[in-house]
């Protein structure tokens, strides 16, 4: 036993031997027996696949201060990392490995038996998955910055690789696989290769980047780009990793955490919705929790970017936590009184609360222009109004080589960065809103309907909404995506045709102040976001400069062909 101070004591590295012989490793930090006595005491679980000593310390507190008070703390590193024995692939293993540790845990001698489990990212996942398995003595989770389903969630985005965080994340874990196998010159390469994110991205075609194709490292990163498509019976790789299909199957509750300029904004939101639709009792429904606040994956405070998002924007979630695990495993009611979603709103930048997420969008603004709403010195504008005449198309190409770059630039960043330089390029369409009248709020997933035509074989179009402040800043606020191939899905997408694209954007809460306005944004990419598409028949992932082809695309707005920006709005607006 360690001393850790306060009567704390940490024991490194318990084995838990699994049923197919796997040793995993974890360390337990134990609460003072002065203070609580000689146990047992309600367990909290973290599995990750970090170093369990780091114990996403990124975020939380260190467990040291969880066991200060009153929890037995268990950290494990999970099947083949660390110390812990077996191979990694990422996700395959938790939910088993997860539920096995669970009924190990329960007859442990500090444990009462009441296990609660926490983290964010891939912990948040390894939590999904175990409570999916349905285990006796896991009574409540705090899944953070996840997916519950992988494929819409974390890697892809309506059929577009989210290509800087899919590589970047990938190069990550293959970093840890391949020192495992003493692969000294691939460590190297992956070592080189994580250490500039703008590389990662840049290389073509990006299926063939050498440091994730040593047949000696894990298929896992190769396998993320392979199943660029949803999954189908036949082919069911995703649904295997994840839980969308097994929702029904979590019995217990879970306090989700989402930022709004988080990679996986999306897929933490879509995760609470299909457990207070689908989990499979009344009661866990019924006690599903959302905190949606204005952060990135990392950190999680009052400065995105480079803007201050006020005081409000800090959040004691190690506290929050705390009321959390109290409320379920001591039966405290703490937590009693706490609304089912509390957001953010950026703009105001203090916090509300809802009882439900909204499902409709019931305010439409139409797209508008006299044929020129290329930059924002364009003519493009939004009104309530519905076209009523014939307008003109606009026009704008696109370049793989020369792509619109992403909200946050060419490396990727997230956050309410100002897009008023983007904004004057030609190779984007800008529509302006008038500014409001009055204070105005919006919650919710914004969509586009976008009635478009295009001369590429395969093609994008991106949607970024944007808010502009009384002082001219434009400030980002949530971007939507979606591929051809995956809108079309089965067939149907037909070259310079005008079709209909219809599409979500990810959601967001913001709080436009009497003179802002907001501004949207139409490209057919968002580099190194995502991935870009070639606009031929090859897929993106192959594709390099020798098959990329430019190509037209046009946006129509006509009394025939309406196209609009459907905006979830909180009460009255005031446009």
């Amino acid at each position: 036993m360690i001393d850790c101070g306060n009567g704390v004591r940490l024991e490194r590295g318990v084995r838990c031997a699994l049923s197919d012989g796997v040793l995993l490793v974890s360390d337990h930090y134990y609460p003072s027996p002065d203070r609580y006595g000689h146990g047992p005491w309600p367990t909290l679980l973290m599995r990750q696949p970090y170093g369990r000593d780091i114990a996403s310390t990124v975020v939380y507190a260190h467990p040291v201060w969880f066991a200060r008070r009153g929890y037995h703390v268990v950290i494990q590193d999970v099947r083949g990392r660390g110390e812990s024995g077996g191979d990694f692939y990422a996700f395959r293993h938790e939910g088993r490995d997860g539920a096995e540790t669970i009924a190990w845990l329960r007859n442990h001698p500090a444990s009462n038996g009441r296990i609660g489990m926490y983290g964010f990212s891939y912990q948040g996942l390894t939590q999904l998955l175990a409570a999916a398995e349905d285990p006796e003595g896991l009574v409540c989770i705090a899944p953070h910055m996840t997916a519950a389903d992988l494929y819409n969630g974390w890697f892809y985005h309506q059929g577009v690789l989210r290509l800087s965080a899919t590589l970047g994340w990938g190069i990550q874990m293959l970093r840890e696989d391949a020192r495992r196998r003493n692969l000294r010159g691939t460590n190297s390469q992956l070592e080189a290769a994580w250490a500039n994110g703008r590389s990662q991205s840049s290389f073509v075609p990006y299926a063939e980047h050498p440091a994730i194709n040593d047949p000696e490292l894990p298929s896992y990163v190769r396998d993320w780009i392979s199943h660029h498509e949803p999954d189908t019976d036949r082919n069911p790789f995703w649904s295997d990793l994840d839980i969308s299909n097994r929702t029904h199957r979590i019995r217990i509750p879970a306090l989700h955490i989402s930022g709004w300029y988080d990679a996986y904004l999306e897929g933490t939101i879509r995760g609470y919705l299909a457990l207070r639709k689908g989990a499979g009792t009344a009661f866990a429904r019924d006690h599903q929790y959302l905190l949606a606040g204005p952060w990135v994956h990392i950190p999680w405070g009052d400065r995105v970017g480079d803007r201050y998002l006020g005081p409000d924007a800090v959040v004691d979630t190690d506290s929050l936590l705390l009321r959390w695990f109290n409320h379920w495993l001591r039966d405290s009611g703490e937590f009693t009184d706490e609304p089912r979603i509390s957001h953010f709103a950026l703009g105001a930048n203090e916090w509300y609360a809802a009882n439900e997420w909204p499902t409709e969008a019931p305010l439409s603004l139409y797209l508008h222009s006299d044929g020129n709403a290329n930059s924002s010195k364009g003519d493009g504008s939004l009104s309530m109004a519905r076209p009523l005449q014939d307008e003109p198309r606009d026009i704008f190409v696109y370049d793989p080589e020369v792509p619109v770059l992403s909200p946050g630039g060419p490396q990727s960043l997230s956050g309410p960065f100002d897009q008023s330089a983007q904004e004057m390029g030609n190779n984007l369409l800008v529509y302006a809103a008038a500014p409001v009248r009055d204070s105005t709020r919006i919650f919710g997933q914004p969509s586009v309907t976008l009635y478009a035509a295009t001369s590429a074989a395969s093609a994008d179009f991106t949607a970024k909404l944007v808010r502009v402040t009384v002082a001219g800043r434009a400030e980002f606020l949530c971007i939507g995506i979606a591929r051809s191939s995956w809108l079309f899905l089965g067939g149907g997408y037909l070259p310079d045709a005008i079709q209909c694209w219809r599409f979500t954007l990810e959601p967001t809460s913001v709080v436009l102040a009497p003179g802002d306005f907001l501004r949207l944004e139409i490209a057919s990419s968002a580099f190194p976001l995502y991935d870009r598409n070639p606009s031929t028949d090859v897929a993106p992932a192959q594709a390099d400069n020798w098959n990329w082809q430019r190509s037209t695309q046009q946006i129509a707005h006509c009394a025939e062909y309406p196209s609009a920006l459907h905006l979830p709005i909180a009460g009255a607006s005031a446009w």
